[in-house]
């Protein structure tokens, strides 16, 4: 966690990295009920990897560079 917040600008982990994981954790919230926390974890994580790469891959397709 603490290499991708020093990887990342300020201004990218702001306005892409913040919402994704804001809208993977209630997607975990309110749909993973596994009844254990390091699965529930693993989900949450993967959810994540999920969201970021198709976020990632909408704003190539619509010409957004993610580096400035």
């Amino acid at each position: 966690m603490y290499t991708l917040m020093r990887a990342i600008p300020r201004r990218q982990l702001l306005l892409e990295q913040i919402p994704v994981l804001a809208t993977s954790f209630v997607i975990a919230e309110l749909f993973y009920k596994f009844g254990s926390f390091a699965l529930e974890c693993i989900a949450f994580l993967a959810t994540w990897l999920v969201l970021d790469a198709l976020v990632h891959h909408a704003r190539e397709a619509f010409g957004q560079s993610d580096r400035q």
